[in-house]
């Protein structure tokens, strides 16, 4: 029997990941866990790049987790610049052995600085990038990688865009349990019925929360604080005292340190108070949801802020300096929302105005159209 003329290759070309490079937090490694749930759906291998921050969370993501050394070359003082330009060092070698080792197909970079080596890595090896960047507000990280890589995807629509040609506004990618909490309707407050608050701030924010929230309940009228449940983020070392306060007050609580169903207690509350974090103002626009938001302040690229203003303008939310976010004024403007449900009500409507559940499916679109012929 005469030989085929297009025998089957002995050794099968190994199939090429997308690689996703991203910070080790959850604002950096969400997004990218949704668009890789996407990329896999979509019949592509995807691993992921990070730094040693990255902790149980590489449990979820769908592919293998590579961990890198990540520094900046920014700090108060020459010597901490130079340690900064070391990891980065150190970080680009590694980046370029990983490279070396998966040949992907594209590298998708989340912001952070574990971010800058995979894809200034890629760039030497000629290999298609692309950066998401979650904020209005473009991070230093991605500004700095913004001139080097083939396309840049936001969150937001950019408050300075200083790269139109190759810039397209996707939204956040949000996961799953969000995409689920979505469906489910807003709890319409009912007159005399219980006010289901919710107060979260991340690492960074949830201390002025327990400082801040007590107090504002505890300068609302009696009528208006007995009908307040409310859920709080609290950091460990302030769990008991602020458990303590609502128990004094006689307010129902759940205070805890972290809440792996946010999303559900998000859909779940009539108000969300919180700082003003990409996937914060994302989730609440996907969810629909109303919310005070107090950025986080003293931000080098006040970001937060920036976020923040994309929801006010939209009216689904209320932004307050924390210089002004104190206890007597957060009281008042409690009172006034739940004294017109309908203020709550349309503010959760707006808000749902701004959400952009495909987010994922569209950034994947982004990502693929980028790949070159093998």
């Amino acid at each position: 029997m005469p030989e085929s003329k297009n025998p089957a290759p002995k050794h099968p070309i190994p199939r090429r990941p997308i690689l996703l490079a991203a910070g080790g937090t959850g604002g950096h490694l969400f997004p990218a866990e949704a668009l890789a749930e996407v990329l896999v759906h979509r019949g592509e291998l995807v691993e992921l790049v990070t730094d040693t921050r990255v902790d149980n969370w590489v449990e979820r993501f769908p592919g293998d987790v590579n961990t890198i050394t990540a520094g900046t070359v920014t700090g108060s003082s020459l010597e901490a610049r130079i340690r900064g330009l070391w990891r980065l060092l150190v970080g680009l070698k590694q980046a370029y052995a990983l490279l070396g080792r998966i040949n992907p197909k594209v590298v998708v970079g989340f912001g952070g600085y574990p971010t800058v080596p995979p894809i200034l890595a890629a760039r030497f090896k000629g290999i298609p990038t692309i950066i998401h960047e979650g904020n209005a507000v473009m991070g230093r990280a991605n500004r700095f990688l913004a001139p080097k890589v083939d396309r840049i995807a936001t969150g937001f629509p950019l408050k300075t865009d200083e790269f139109p040609e190759k810039t397209e506004v996707t939204g956040n990618p949000v996961r799953k349990p969000v995409l689920h909490a979505a469906e489910i309707p807003y709890p319409v407050l009912t007159e005399g019925g219980p006010v289901r608050l919710l107060v979260f701030g991340g690492s960074q924010g949830a201390r002025v929360m327990s400082d801040v929230l007590p107090n504002a309940l505890q300068n609302m009228p009696e009528e208006l604080r007995k009908r307040i449940h409310i859920t709080q983020q609290a950091r460990d070392e302030d769990v008991f005292r602020v458990t303590k306060l609502y128990e004094k007050m006689g307010v129902a609580h759940v205070v805890e340190h972290f809440f792996s169903d946010l999303p559900q207690r998000i859909a779940e509350s009539h108000l969300v108070i919180g700082r003003a974090g990409a996937s914060t103002v994302s989730e609440l626009g996907v969810i629909g949801r109303p919310a005070i938001l107090v950025p986080l302040p003293g931000a080098l690229d006040q970001d937060q802020a920036a976020n923040g203003e994309v929801l006010a303008k939209a009216g689904g939310a209320i932004v307050m300096a924390q210089s002004a976010f104190t206890p007597i004024a957060l009281a008042e403007l409690i009172g006034k929302l739940v004294a017109e449900p309908t203020l709550l009500t349309n503010m959760a409507t707006s808000a749902r105005r701004i959400g952009v559940p495909n987010a994922a499916e569209r950034l994947a679109t982004e990502v693929l159209s980028i790949l070159r012929p093998a």
